[in-house]
């Protein structure tokens, strides 16, 4: 059983040593830890930080790729260098990274495929009252969409399974975290979450500039998984609204047509008939959608079958 831990970094040559002394190299049930650092464009001394601390293993891009392909790039690595499974950490040290070995037991012992940590926002000093609301919610969102029960789904702290790996593909350019949930929920993986408790905080984000540019990426990311794997239940909820709201002028015409009021009430025919254009439009696009995501699943299943002979499995 092989462990690796990957670790993103934009120019952590600061907290990367508090990062890599408080990763355990000894965890129950497996036998080989390794280290991955995922240089995602650094312009300081990450590297060589890492490398004089005994890291050996990296990827390494010369400019910034973003959080998705920085995570994508390194599952790849791990996988490639036969990883049973990969631990994401960030290079802040905003994590407690000798929580790892509780991470993996789920894992190890079979009870789940994806464990994400619960960073239990509400404890969490420097987070505002706000940004909590909008964690809660924004979980609550995805477990909606996913079928899912997690408490921290944005939480960046995590452990996969190589199965769940081969079986999971990211598309987005933002963060992968909302993603890889709504997927493996549709994919019927099994999920579960360890709470824990972040270290003091040692910087601001560097994923987004500040909570609303988070919450409309985040958005963008939940609303674009949602549609790749669920698009008939968007469309028809759709076109089920505006066919009810094309019932309301045309009963408003036959109303006003029964009880002869004077004029020929055009404007209610024309409005109705816009929205039960609009719900056809809606229904037939649904079952395009539906089609287009049939296709994308049998094209995922010949992907998984390269990925498993790509990665020795």
């Amino acid at each position: 059983m092989k462990v690796f831990v990957q670790i993103p970094c934009l120019n952590e040559e600061e907290t990367l040593p508090a990062v890599l002394k408080s990763i355990p190299r000894e965890i129950p049930g497996v036998d080989e830890v390794e280290i991955l650092v995922i240089d995602d464009g650094s312009t300081d001394r990450t590297v060589e930080v890492a490398k004089e601390l005994g890291v050996t293993h990296f990827v390494r891009h010369a400019r910034n790729m973003g959080l998705a392909r920085s995570f994508a790039d390194g599952v790849d690595y791990a996988l490639l260098h036969g990883a049973d499974i990969v631990v994401n950490t960030d290079g802040d040290n905003q994590y407690p990274q000798e929580r790892i070995s509780d991470l993996v037991q789920p894992i190890i012992e079979r009870r789940a495929e994806v464990v994400v940590a619960d960073r239990q926002t509400q404890k969490v000093e420097h987070f505002s009252r706000f940004k909590k609301v909008m964690q809660r919610f924004g979980s609550w969102v995805v477990n909606k969409a996913a079928g899912t029960d997690l408490p921290d789904a944005a939480s960046g702290f995590r452990a996969y399974s190589k199965e769940s790996l081969i079986r999971l593909n990211v598309v987005t350019r933002f963060s992968y975290t909302m993603e890889t949930i709504i997927q493996a929920g549709y994919k019927r993986l099994a999920i579960t979450s360890v709470p824990i408790e972040t270290n003091p905080k040692t910087r601001e984000s560097r994923l987004f500039k500040n909570i609303w540019q988070h919450m409309a990426l985040s958005g963008s990311a939940i609303v674009r998984a949602y549609l790749m794997y669920r698009p008939y239940i968007v469309f028809a909820t759709l076109g089920a609204i505006l066919a009810v709201l094309a019932l309301i002028p045309f009963v408003r015409y036959l109303t006003l047509l029964a009880l002869e009021v004077q004029g020929d009430h055009i404007q209610s025919l024309l409005i109705g008939a816009i929205l039960a254009t609009g719900a056809l439009l809606s229904f037939a696009l649904g079952v395009i959608a539906d089609l287009t995501r049939i296709n994308r699943s049998l094209s995922e299943d010949s992907l998984d079958l390269l990925k498993r002979q790509r990665y020795g499995r």
